[in-house]
């Protein structure tokens, strides 16, 4: 089965709506100077059951900050420029406990090549940064060389063949303004995409 990750979630209905519809991972913004930041200790407070994921996503944020965030989510999502350096130190300072996910923005096939290359456990891929509902080139999947999640502009009219078109090494999709109506979170569309995933992964 494909994975499904709904991404920005900020209010406790929006996680129930999300577990509700058979998320997988539930994310969310946890850098201070976007539009879907929450504060870090709220999404520690949301339950969700066994088997569901919180994921932290960060953009450039120092690694104090990261690390301070640590204890709230499950998954730690690089969505900037952190290299691997940053990588391996993040890595040491959580004492390994977390699983690092980086995003790649792809523009062409050295950003899938830079993606094969990363030392991080999992890479997503995606069109750009902030939930942009913009889509990158898919025939650039074929290149891809290891299990991935893919974002950039999935709804659920177009997930299905995004899913076609992404070959055998995806793992799961992304989706945040995708499902979502004048900026927040339309849970009719977030089961109408959890449903769509679901059935073209039979």
């Amino acid at each position: 089965m494909t994975l499904i990750k709904f991404c920005g979630l900020r209010r406790s209905e929006d996680v129930e709506a999300a577990v509700r519809a058979g998320a997988d991972l539930v994310g969310f913004i946890l850098s201070p100077r976007f539009r879907r930041f929450i504060e870090p200790s709220l999404a520690g407070s949301f339950e969700v059951p066994e088997g569901v994921r919180k994921v932290g996503v960060f953009v450039d944020e120092p690694m104090d900050y990261v690390v301070s965030c640590a204890s709230y989510i499950d998954i730690i999502q690089l969505h900037g420029n952190e290299d691997e350096a940053y990588i391996s130190d993040l890595r040491e300072r959580t004492g390994g406990a977390k699983k690092i996910i980086k995003v790649f923005i792809v523009r062409d096939i050295s950003d899938i090549e830079a993606a094969n290359m990363s030392s991080a456990d999992m890479v997503l891929l995606d069109a750009g940064v902030g939930g942009t509902g913009k889509q990158f080139d898919h025939l650039l999947l074929s290149h891809v060389k290891r299990d991935y999640i893919l974002a950039g502009g999935l709804n659920d009219a177009n997930v299905s063949p995004a899913i076609e078109r992404g070959g055998p090494h995806l793992l799961g999709v992304d989706t945040s303004s995708g499902v979502e109506t004048d900026g927040v979170k339309d849970f009719g569309k977030m089961r109408r995409f959890a449903s769509e995933v679901k059935n073209r992964s039979i």
